[in-house]
C-alpha cells in the first residue's frame, strides 16, 4: 500500500519552534511527529510513503532515511514549486500513488490520533466506494464543516455543511483519508482543495463514505493545541498502562500522565504533572513545579521555577523562581533570567528575557 503525508511549508502556526526545526521533526511525546505516522503506516502494510513539501526537504532527508531502514518503507519527497493546496499534491505524486490499483492513505502531518489504518483499509474495501474520510465527533459542530450522511445507506456521505447554525450532525473531517487511484483523475495539476473541489465530486457520484474514529484526535499545528494534544496522548498511554510513562510511585510525580526521558535529571522536591513531557537530558532543579507543559531536549528548569501551560524549546534555560504560563513558547536556546514572569510570550531563538512579559506578545 501507499500513503501521502501533507507536510506543507513553513510551519508558521507552530512558530517559533519551526524557525530552527522543520515541523515534522518537532518532538511530540519525545518522538518526532512524523515518526508516529510512519510507524503506524508501516504497521498497516504501507511500503511507499510520499511527503508532500514545499519548504526545505533537505533538512529532513537524513532522519527519514534512518526510518526507511528501520521500518522497511520507501520515503520520497514530492516538492511543490508553489503551494498546491490539499489536492494538488496528490496529482504531483501521481506516478507513485497510481503505480498499482491499491488504494492509498492521505493524512495531514499535524494530526495526532491512534491511526486505525488497517481497520480503515478493510472498511474502505468492503463498501466499494472511491473514497473514505475518517470522521471524528466534536462537541460544538457549529465551528466546523460537518459531514451529513445519506439516510438510506450507512456511512455514505450526502453533503457537507459549513459551520451549521442548526444541528445537522456532529462528525467532522479528521484530516485522514483512503482513496482509490481513480480519484487522482478528478484533480487538476494546480492549487486545488480536496475538501471543496474533489470531495463534492465524489459525493455527487455517491462514492464517498466516512469512517468513525475511536479515541482521541487533535490537530497539533499550533502551540495551544500541541499542549492539548500532548495531554490526550498521555491519557491514552495511561489507559494502556504504557511503560513510557513515569510511575506514580516516583517522588516527583505530583499527578499522573507524566513522561520523563530516562536521561533527564529531576531535583529533590520537584513536582511534575499532570500532563507533562520531559525530554532527553533535561535538568529540573529542586522545588521546581511543572504543569501541562512540554520541556524539550537539553533544557534546564532551575530551582523553584513554575512552568505551566508552556512549551520550553531545546537548549533553553528557565531561571530560579521564574514563572512561565499562558501558553508561552520558548524557541531554541532561550534564557529566562531569575524571578522573571512570562505570560503568553512567544520567544524567538537565542534570546534572553530579563524583564517581565505580562501579556501575549512576540519577543524578537
Amino acid at each position: 500500500m501507499k500513503a501521502l503525508i501533507l507536510v506543507g511549508g513553513y510551519g508558521t502556526r507552530l512558530r517559533p519552534l519551526t524557525l530552527t526545526v522543520p515541523k515534522p521533526l518537532i518532538e511530540f511525546g519525545n518522538r518526532p511527529m512524523i515518526l508516529h505516522q510512519v510507524e503506524a503506516l508501516a504497521a498497516a502494510g504501507v511500503t511507499d510513503i510520499v511527503l508532500a513539501v514545499n519548504y526545505r526537504p533537505e533538512v529532513m532527508v537524513a532522519t527519514l532515511k534512518k526510518y526507511e531502514a528501520e521500518y522497511g518503507v520507501n520515503i520520497t519527497f514530492s516538492v511543490e514549486e508553489e503551494p498546491l493546496g490539499t489536492a494538488g499534491p496528490l496529482k504531483l505524486a501521481e506516478e507513485i500513488l497510481k503505480k498499482d490499483d491499491s488504494p492509498f492513505f492521505v493524512l495531514n502531518s499535524d494530526v495526532i490520533c491512534e491511526y486505525p489504518f488497517a481497520e480503515l483499509a478493510a472498511f474502505h474495501t468492503a463498501h466499494g466506494g472511491a473514497g473514505t474520510i475518517v470522521a471524528t465527533k466534536v462537541d460544538e459542530p457549529s465551528k466546523y464543516g460537518v459531514i451529513v450522511h445519506d439516510i438510506s445507506t450507512p456511512n455514505l456521505i450526502d453533503r457537507f455543511v459549513e459551520k451549521p447554525k442548526e444541528f445537522v450532525g456532529n462528525r467532522i473531517n479528521a484530516g485522514i483519508y483512503i482513496l482509490n487511484p481513480s480519484v487522482i483523475d478528478l484533480i487538476e495539476a494546480k492549487p486545488t482543495s480536496i475538501e471543496k473541489e474533489t470531495f463534492p465530486q465524489l459525493v455527487e457520484k455517491r462514492s464517498l463514505y466516512s469512517f468513525d474514529l475511536e479515541g482521541y484526535w487533535m490537530d497539533v499545528g499550533q502551540p495551544k493545541d500541541f499542549l492539548a494534544g500532548s495531554a490526550l496522548y498521555l491519557a491514552a498511554l495511561t489507559k494502556k498502562k504504557s511503560a513510557k510513562l513515569a510511575s506514580l510511585t516516583e517522588e516527583y510525580v505530583n499527578v499522573g500522565n507524566v513522561m520523563v526521558d530516562a536521561t533527564a535529571k529531576i531535583g529533590k522536591g520537584a513536582k511534575i504533572g499532570p500532563n507533562v513531557v520531559i525530554g532527553p537530558n533535561v535538568v529540573v532543579g529542586e522545588g521546581a513545579r511543572i504543569v501541562g507543559s512540554v520541556i524539550m531536549a537539553n533544557s534546564i528548569i532551575k530551582e523553584h521555577a513554575l512552568v505551566k501551560n508552556t512549551i520550553v524549546g531545546w537548549n533553553s534555560e528557565v531561571g530560579r523562581w521564574a514563572r512561565l504560563e499562558g501558553f508561552t513558547v520558548l524557541a531554541d536556546d532561550v534564557k529566562v533570567k531569575d524571578e522573571i514572569y512570562v505570560n503568553g510570550g512567544k520567544v524567538l531563538p537565542h534570546k534572553t528575557i530579563s524583564a517581565n512579559v505580562e501579556k501575549e506578545s512576540i519577543i524578537m
